[in-house]
C-alpha cells in the first residue's frame, strides 16, 4: 500500500478523523477545498487516505473547522508524518511476500511506539519462539509447504527486533491461561515458549499479564485485538483484529477509545507483573 494510488490504513484513519471533524462543523467539502485553494476531488482524495497530507494543509482545515486542542491537531499531525513515512519506505517486510496482508500491520507496527495485545489463542507474535511459530505453522497447513513456513519464521524473528533495537517498542500483552497450557508443539517447545516468555518479561519496555481461568466470566471473551499508539502523548490509536479468514481494522476514534477502556477493563482482571511471571514459572515446571 505504497505510493498515491491506494489508501492506506493510517490515511484512512487520518482522513476520517477530518470527516468527523468536518462534519461537525457543518461544513462541506466545497468549504474545505476553498479553504486550501484546491478542487473537492483533492479534499476527497485526503478524506478516503488516497494521498499523503501536508502539515499546512491538515493546520488550515483544523483552523476552518475551529479545531484548537493542541493534543487534537498534534494527533493530526503525528498521524500524517507517519503516513508519509510508511509511503515512502521500502521496508523489510517488503522481502516477504508470503506475509499477505499481514505486511500493513507488520509495517505499521515498525513504526509504532507501543502496542497492547489481548489474546485468546496463542502467544503474541513479538514474543514466539521460533519452534512455536514451526508448530502454529503446521497446525495451520503448512506441514507439506516446510519452506514457507520457515520465512514465516524468518519474517517474525525481524519483527521481534522492534523489542531490542532502538527506538524500542512499548509492548504490553495480556495472555489467557488457555494460551500457555495449550501445548503447541508439545511439551518441549511449549517450556521453552514459557522460559522465554519469562525471560522477555524483565524487560522494563514489555509488560506481561496472565489472566487465569479462576478470573471467571470476563470482559475480553469477545475475541483478541491489538492496539496500536504512534506517539505519546498519541496520534489516534487503531485497532487491529485477526479473524477466521481475514484481518479487520478499527480506524474509528470512538471504537478505538472502546478498546482501549476494554484492554484496561483485561488487565485489571489480569495477575499483576509479579504474579504473572511466578505464575509462568511454575506452569513452566508443570509442563
Amino acid at each position: 500500500m505504497q505510493g498515491n494510488s491506494t489508501s492506506t490504513v493510517l490515511g484512512r484513519r487520518l482522513g476520517g478523523e477530518l470527516i468527523k471533524l468536518r462534519t461537525e462543523a457543518g461544513l462541506t467539502q466545497l468549504d474545505a477545498a476553498k479553504a486550501l485553494t484546491a478542487s473537492t476531488t483533492k479534499v476527497a482524495k485526503m478524506e478516503r487516505g488516497w494521498v499523503p497530507m501536508r502539515d499546512p494543509d491538515i493546520r488550515a482545515l483544523c483552523e476552518l473547522y475551529g479545531v484548537s486542542d493542541p493534543a487534537v491537531v498534534g494527533g493530526l499531525l503525528e498521524l500524517a508524518r507517519v503516513d508519509r513515512g510508511r509511503r515512502k519506505a521500502k521496508g523489510w517486510w517488503n522481502d516477504f511476500p508470503d506475509l499477505g496482508e499481514m505486511q500493513e500491520y507488520v509495517a505499521l507496527e515498525s513504526v509504532a511506539t507501543s502496542i497492547r495485545t489481548w489474546q485468546l489463542s496463542y502467544v503474541p507474535g513479538l514474543l514466539q519462539t521460533p519452534d512455536y511459530l514451526r508448530a502454529l505453522a503446521q497446525g495451520a497447513s503448512m506441514r507439506d509447504h516446510p519452506d514457507k513456513g520457515e520465512k514465516l519464521v524468518a519474517a517474525r524473528v525481524a519483527r521481534q527486533r522492534r523489542l531490542c533495537e532502538e527506538p524500542v517498542l512499548a509492548l504490553w500483552a495480556v495472555i489467557h491461561e488457555s494460551v500457555l497450557r495449550q501445548q503447541v508443539g508439545g511439551r518441549e517447545v511449549m517450556r521453552a515458549q514459557l522460559a522465554h516468555l519469562c525471560h522477555v518479561a524483565e524487560e522494563p519496555h514489555v509488560t506481561i499479564q496472565v489472566l487465569p481461568f479462576t478470573a471467571g466470566a470476563h470482559v475480553g471473551m469477545g475475541g483478541a485485538f491489538n492496539i496500536i499508539s504512534f506517539a505519546e502523548p498519541g496520534a489516534m490509536d487503531l485497532v487491529y483484529t485477526e479473524i477466521a479468514l481475514g484481518q479487520l481494522w478499527v480506524e474509528g476514534g470512538d471504537e478505538a477509545a472502546q478498546h482501549q477502556k476494554l484492554f484496561e477493563c483485561i488487565s485489571r482482571s489480569a495477575l499483576t507483573e509479579p504474579e504473572s511471571r511466578s505464575f509462568i514459572n511454575v506452569l513452566r515446571e508443570e509442563v
